[in-house]
């Protein structure tokens, strides 16, 4: 009887320290993640054109002058590149719409509701990452 209860006590703590390993191991997945992939999310939203024209700056000690004129050329680039990949965006929403119609039709019509709520949560996401790139761009 003493025996069964060690074993018991034994098993629960054994089961108890791998839960607590699951459960530090995603906590600390997801905060090195969010610090990790969060900062090099924040670096592309911020870095196309001003922190090239600071890096620039502060590299050739350019005056106040070329400073604007470097500026408006990576802003006119910017637009130049904009230009460029608009008629893929088309296209590419194309062939995002096709591959979600072949995945509802793998799924089930309970399934479909949900998926659908999912593909619109991620294009509020696509939408708001979209909506913070332009904001450092178009302030100036």
């Amino acid at each position: 009887m003493a025996t069964t209860k060690a074993r018991r006590e034994a098993a629960t703590l054994v089961v108890a320290v791998f839960l607590l390993g699951i459960l530090l191991g995603g906590v600390g997945n997801h905060l090195w993640g969010a610090r990790v992939w969060g900062m090099h999310r924040e670096a592309r939203a911020t870095a196309p054109a001003g922190h090239f024209t600071q890096e620039l700056s502060r590299e050739l000690q350019l005056t106040p002058e070329q400073q604007k004129q470097i500026q408006k050329i990576v802003e006119d680039t910017q637009v130049q590149w904009r230009d460029l990949y608009a008629p893929l965006d088309t296209q590419r929403e194309q062939i995002r719409e096709e591959s979600h119609d072949q995945m509802r039709a793998v799924l089930t019509p309970e399934q479909k509701p949900k998926f659908d709520a999912f593909l619109h949560r991620l294009e509020e996401q696509r939408k708001s990452e979209a909506a913070k790139q332009a904001i450092p761009t178009q302030a100036r």
